[in-house]
């Protein structure tokens, strides 16, 4: 509740949220590699900014490691009104999927920013088109609404 939908949104494709978009896509390259590659369980999600060497201060920190990969972010934050997490307490990694799939995310942190900078929407034109789909017939929480 302490974030608009889209920050939240925004916010999530540093470490763990993947634009619907990009989740197509690996699905069909595992289909065309699967008699190469056999069984496998990837991670998809927007390719993180983040390294080793960030994991220790993006818990203590995480607006200042945000700041160094994408100095521009926190003058198109205060514009929108918005806020970077304080701490991340976890990153996915989609390393794996990307050299194994060959597959590679187009909508991550840096395209939406470029995108509310131009005052777009920073999401991809599918995800706009699907709109947002709840998995319950009433809330039942934060994450259902």
């Amino acid at each position: 509740m302490a974030y608009p939908d889209t920050n939240l949104k925004v916010n999530e494709l540093l470490y763990r949220r993947v634009d619907i978009a990009d989740a197509v896509d690996p699905h069909q390259c595992a289909l065309a590699s699967a008699d190469e590659l056999g069984f496998g369980r990837y991670i998809i999600s927007a390719t993180t900014p983040f390294d080793e060497s960030d994991r220790a201060e993006l818990r203590v920190d995480a607006p200042a490691v945000v700041r160094r990969h994408f100095p521009r972010y926190a003058d198109i934050y205060d514009t929108l009104g918005w806020k970077m997490f304080p701490s991340l307490d976890r990153v996915y990694v989609n390393t794996a999927a990307r050299r194994d799939l060959g597959w590679e995310p187009k909508h991550g942190f840096g395209w939406a920013l470029g995108r509310l900078e131009q005052g777009r929407s920073p999401f991809s034109e599918l995800a706009t088109i699907v709109g947002a789909k709840g998995y319950h017939d009433r809330p039942t929480g934060p994450y259902t609404t």
